[in-house]
């Protein structure tokens, strides 16, 4: 059988919280601690998974994880997501039972992240296919698009979901995902006009500003600068470690892929930028004639480029912001608006545009994902939303956002206790009540249709006369004051009334997670969000395609004079339909914390991560899942675990699982009530029970690790006895062997060196006699010779005697040349021609020789090295020559350039396709390219131009749309002026009368101007149909600009600006160019 790891092997700290002993809040969170420590971020309660945010990137969630967790039981490797994900996604595929997933938590705890890497694994372990392939990558793509409309960045999170998402990916009988469905729930549209400090607005607004196009931009008549935009905070506008550009051609990318048409993409970033231009908008008062105010707009600038992007006439919209139309059932009455009522309605106009154009996007996702075919479907439903929330300050959004995690703890609770009620029904165990805390009377104080705060909110906001927070304050301390869960300083229980740490606007609730203080100034407003119909009407006259639908309540001919129903009407029925939907599906659950407000990894407080166990009721969990049986494990793997305690069982058992761990467990001593048999499982009551286990296991294994090594030892033992007893067998044969083959060799040895010794004296002995005879044919020979020498000297004394000096001179000389060149010879320099070395000259009669054969061998080597060249090196080194032949000791920017090569080509205009319509317009082969600064003539500052040099002419283009700005013949050009400094100016003077002198000569500046003025001049004198171009060197020259005539004077000057140089218009005649000294 396969040995499989454990839940309980290698454990830091405890695994799964139903096994913690004791159990206690503080030893609850010291056993976090201690996982959040060891990069353990994940711990179980029961089937409940708890996660920390690492605030970093942890090697955990690679494709090897993912196949380590496929098909694997809940409980079989250590806690993960990823065995969450598995069991959820197993369970549907198959046992065909539907699947929800709820994710929790507060702010910054990573709901987004879990909820991605939920879908990343269930995409990763699906089917395989193109049209599967194409549906996982249209569900994953839509987190980008919804992340960049819906997220933002808070104190508390860099990506901070401000919207609640519910997913509902179906499934085929397969497994492979068909399609799937989104609903989002109360987005905080309040963000679009004012976000606290330290906040942004969202994500899109910044993605768009500093992603898009210049021609983008221009289009929707927006610019780069995020401070002129009123609804864009400024203290955090640019956020570390987040890219908006990237993340801005992610977000397009993915609207792309999940289906998005370009012309809805293009009506999407209209409404964005629609948005921006309204806060822009500003009001002033003016005085009517019967002594009212009303508004009137300042500038009407934003009012109209607004206007141009939606298609509405600016009258229609200026009026709606100015009047107010109330109608009744048989007549209208129109009313001025004051400024507050026009920031008032141009803030609720900007809040429901964005808030539609969310819930447009979300609609028109679905249509893109959801399944094409009707047959029935498995489901799997991803749950993130917002956690419990308790802040100095908390509103209306506090107070729906909060009702709604009171639902989902009231139907976790519940799912809890059913799911171990069937367990043990299924099981056949005895199921016992368990004691908990029902907080439906804290939902019921919400969302009752008659008492509950919510209908006494709508009641207030419906109901005529003057309405305000304060009277809707007066109604709940009148209906609520005996409610045990509400207090209020102002209500009739005497109890809070020297409560000072309760002001007298506020209420307080007692939630399950904690009291919680709610200010009630602006519930009445947020709860009623009106717009007015003259808005709305405005809207819709819009030719805009998209706006008509986003306000389908401004046609005239459907005017429903009833109001619309109110926030916290629309978002009890939305969570009403989400707990239904939740209840007919299993529930899997995911408890994210954070565990630190710093965002910072490997911090853990203490305070924070204990406030946030307590409201998501983490330690009542542990207590449900207790109050029965802490742990249960299937016979297999309980019996293969355990199975070394028992003699009986050990080391393997032939009968059923079940009989085995009867058997087992009757011989532990483990009091009976300490567990219980069911038909699948065996249940363990206390943690100590399952302590006690593995530690028996734990010695065990020490004592069959402790035989196992045993045995090994003495079987290696006798298996190296025998190794050695056969290798000395082995070592005496060779051995003996080698020493019979020693002697032999010594033997032999001797042999020859007898043989070697009488064969010597014998040859010896006839060498001697050789010798001998030798030596005396020699002394006859040298006898004779002597003798004639002696009759030749006296016959011809008297010739040697008169030619003797002559001949001896010449001799001496012969011998010293000779000598002096053997000694050249050796001493020879390298063949580098930039070897400069020489031998020294040993005799002063050769100096001429010695400096001809110098020049010889250097012309020699010179040539030599030139034969190695290729024709394009050769070409380099012809422009590299012309180049010191034009500026060497002239100009002081030439010594910087003789390292750098001459490219050319620098921004290879035949390859780069930005350059595609350039390349096309220049007929002749490009000789240089490069971006050079085209000096303004007006005001010294420079322009960038591509400057272009073919065997023709030189052509200036614009360097981002590549059109060609001026193109001058090489005929054309009179000369070429630069300055004798470091600096990189030059002028194009061109021939007076020609075509190309009407604007006038050129001033350019470039870090390449050795290259460019060299090939000019090369290209210049190789053409046929133009003269010699003369460059001119000098500190000060004229140039024509149109029709007057300027000086360019270079002068030195203290750096500016760092080291650069610096053109300034002096005036109308002067053009002076300051040069930084050079050390």
């Amino acid at each position: 059988m396969e040995v499989k790891t454990s839940l309980l092997d290698n454990m830091i700290g405890v695994g799964d919280m139903v096994l913690l002993e004791p159990l206690s809040e503080d030893s609850f969170i010291e056993n976090l601690r201690k996982r959040f420590d060891h990069n353990e971020i994940y711990t179980y309660i029961g089937s409940v998974v708890i996660s920390m945010n690492p605030y970093r990137s942890l090697p955990i969630f690679t494709p090897e994880k993912v196949e380590e967790y496929r098909n694997r039981n809940f409980y079989e490797l250590s806690p993960h997501i990823y065995a969450l994900a598995d069991e959820a996604y197993r369970s549907l595929r198959d046992q065909d039972k539907d699947q929800c997933i709820l994710i929790t938590g507060e702010s910054g705890a990573g709901k987004t992240e879990a909820s991605k890497l939920v879908m990343s694994y269930v995409a990763a372990v699906c089917g395989k296919g193109q049209e599967v392939n194409k549906v996982k990558e249209q569900l994953l793509q839509s987190n980008p698009v919804l992340e960049a409309f819906g997220n933002a960045k808070t104190v508390r999170n860099d990506n901070s979901s401000r919207f609640g998402k519910y997913m509902d990916i179906e499934f085929d009988f397969k497994g492979d995902p068909l399609g799937g469905v989104i609903s989002n729930y109360l987005l905080e549209k309040s963000r679009v006009v004012k976000q606290p400090r330290g906040e942004r607005n969202f994500h899109v607004f910044y993605q768009l500003l500093s992603g898009a196009s210049d021609d983008t931009l221009k289009k929707l008549k927006l610019d780069r600068d995020f401070s002129k935009y009123n609804y864009l905070s400024l203290d955090s506008a640019v956020v570390n470690g987040l890219d908006d550009a990237a993340n801005f051609r992610t977000v397009r990318n993915a609207m792309q892929i999940v289906g998005f048409m370009e012309d809805e993409v293009q009506s999407v970033l209209e409404l964005v930028a629609a948005v921006l231009k309204l806060g822009d908008i500003e009001f002033k008062p003016e005085s009517r004639c019967n002594g009212t105010d009303e508004s009137r707009i300042k500038d009407k600038n934003d009012l109209k480029e607004m206007c141009e992007l939606l298609g509405i006439e600016q009258s229609v919209l200026e009026r709606a912001f100015s009047y107010r139309t109330v109608e009744a059932r048989l007549e209208k009455v129109s009313t001025t608006l004051n400024v507050a009522q026009a920031y008032y309605a141009r803030d609720a106009l900007a809040k429901n545009l964005y808030s539609r154009l969310f819930s447009w996007l979300v609609t028109r996702i679905n249509e893109s994902i959801k399944a094409q075919t009707k047959a029935r479907h498995k489901v799997m439903g991803v749950l993130d939303i917002y956690g419990f929330e308790i802040f100095e300050d908390n509103s209306f959004e506090q107070f729906i956002i909060n009702y709604c995690n009171e639902k989902l703890q009231q139907i976790f609770i519940e799912l809890t206790l059913r799911e171990e009620q069937e367990e043990y029904v299924r099981e056949g165990i005895e199921w016992t009540n368990i004691e908990y805390f029902n907080n439906a009377i804290i939902c019921d104080l919400i969302e009752n249709h008659q008492n509950g705060i919510l209908a006494m909110l709508d009641e207030e906001c419906l109901r005529p006369g003057t309405v305000t927070d304060e009277t809707f304050l007066d109604k709940l301390n009148t209906i609520c004051a005996e409610h045990q869960h509400f207090e209020s300083r102002l209500s009739k229980n005497s109890k809070f009334l020297t409560d000072h740490s309760l002001p007298h606007n506020c209420f307080r609730i007692q939630h399950y997670a904690g009291k919680v203080l709610y200010r009630a100034e602006g519930f009445v407003d947020k709860n009623n969000d009106l717009l007015y119909r003259d808005l709305s009407q405005a809207m819709y006259k819009a030719n805009h395609s998209l706006i008509k639908q986003l306000f389908p309540e401004g046609n005239p001919s459907k005017v429903n004079l009833k109001r619309p129903p109110t926030a916290g009407f629309q978002f009890r029925a939305s969570v009403g339909t989400l707990m239904k939907n939740l209840q007919t599906k299993n529930p899997n659950y995911i408890r994210c914390i954070k565990p630190n407000d710093k965002k910072a990894s490997h911090i853990f407080t203490d305070s924070l991560v204990c406030h946030q166990v307590r409201y998501l009721g983490l330690m009542e969990n542990v207590r449900v899942r207790r109050a029965g049986y802490a742990f249960r494990q299937a016979y297999e793997p309980c019996l293969e675990r355990y199975k070394m305690l028992c003699k009986r069982t050990w080391p393997h058992w032939r009968g059923p699982a079940r009989e085995g761990v009867e058997v087992l467990m009757a011989d532990l001593p483990v009091p009976a009530e300490e567990f219980s048999y069911g038909r699948s499982k065996i249940f363990i009551r206390n943690p100590r029970t399952l302590f006690f286990l593995e530690e028996r296991r734990r010695q065990c294994l020490q004592d069959l690790a402790t035989l196992i090594q045993k045995i090994y030892r003495g079987w290696k033992c006798r298996s190296h006895f025998q190794l050695l007893k056969k290798s000395q067998i082995v070592v005496a044969a060779w051995y003996r062997r080698y020493a019979q083959e020693k002697k032999y060799q010594k033997i032999k040895s001797a042999t020859t060196v007898v043989q070697s010794y009488t064969r010597g004296w014998q040859a010896r002995k006839l060498l001697r006699e050789l010798k001998y005879q030798k030596r005396c044919e020699e002394a006859v020979t040298t006898i004779s010779a002597f003798w004639h020498g002696t009759q030749v000297r006296r016959e011809y004394r008297k010739f040697f005697r008169a030619n003797a000096g002559k001949k001896i001179y010449d001799f001496t000389i012969q011998r010293i040349m000779q000598k002096y060149f053997l000694g050249l010879k050796s001493t020879m320099p390298s063949v580098s021609p930039i070897d400069k070395s020489w031998p020294a000259n040993p005799y002063r009669f050769l100096d001429g020789v010695h400096t001809e054969l110098r020049r010889i061998f250097h012309l020699w080597r010179c040539k030599k090295y030139r034969s190695q060249f290729t024709e394009e090196k050769k070409a380099v080194y012809e422009e590299k020559l012309e180049a010191s032949q034009l500026f060497k000791d002239k100009k002081a920017l030439y010594p910087s350039s003789v390292s750098q090569p001459f490219k050319g080509d620098y921004l290879e205009i035949s390859k780069n396709p930005k350059y595609q319509k350039l390349n096309s317009a220049v007929d002749e082969k490009v000789l240089l390219a490069d971006v050079v600064n085209k000096i303004n003539r007006a005001n010294g500052k420079g322009t960038a131009r591509i400057f272009l040099l073919t065997k023709k002419s030189v052509v200036l283009a614009d360097q981002k749309t590549g059109q060609v700005k001026a193109s001058v013949p090489l005929p054309d050009l009179a000369s070429v002026s630069v300055s004798t400094q470091s600096d990189g100016f030059f002028a194009l003077r061109l021939k007076e009368g020609s075509a190309s002198a009407v604007k006038g000569d050129f001033l350019l500046s470039s870090e390449r101007l050795i290259e460019i003025i060299t090939k000019l001049h090369r290209t210049g004198a190789t053409a046929a149909d133009s003269e010699q171009l003369n460059v001119d060197i000098s500190d000060e020259f004229l140039l024509q600009f149109k029709h007057d005539k300027v000086c360019v004077k270079f002068i030195q000057g203290a750096p500016k600006n760092g080291n650069s140089v610096s053109c300034k218009r002096k005036n109308n005649r002067l053009l002076e160019v300051s040069v930084p000294t050079t050390a």
